[in-house]
């Protein structure tokens, strides 16, 4: 893809998040700038319309995994692939940063338990 045609698309505020772009974004400290969430989404490479529906989230980091079950995102039904409003990318990337740091400080006092389950009622 054309570097000045993703320039373009980000400074109009035309594009979604995929999982594997948060991914990254937790890996190398991105922060959301200039994105909006469009409506309806196609699948670029099934060419279907996405549908809205609940998805699992997931991150691993030296050897530390962080599961987001049940969270909103615009999904392949063909593949599966997520693809994320801005404002999900933004709570996502600061409660995995925050669990991930939790799980590594944990990690270090050597615990019996290696497993954590995690739930937040609103």
């Amino acid at each position: 893809m054309n570097i000045e045609l993703v320039r373009a698309r980000v400074q109009a505020g035309h594009y979604l998040v995929k999982s594997h772009t948060v991914y990254h974004a937790l890996k190398e400290g991105f922060e959301r700038k200039h994105m909006t969430s469009e409506p309806i989404p196609i699948c670029g490479e099934h060419q279907v319309k996405k549908e809205w529906r609940p998805t699992t989230f997931e991150y691993s980091d030296e050897g530390v995994t962080i599961r987001v079950p049940n969270v909103y995102a615009w999904v392949c039904p063909e593949s599966g692939e997520a693809s994320f409003t801005p404002e999900t990318v933004d709570e996502l990337i600061t409660t995995v940063r925050e669990l991930i740091g939790i799980a590594k400080r944990a990690r270090e006092r050597r615990p019996a338990l290696t497993e954590y389950v995690v739930s937040v009622s609103v």
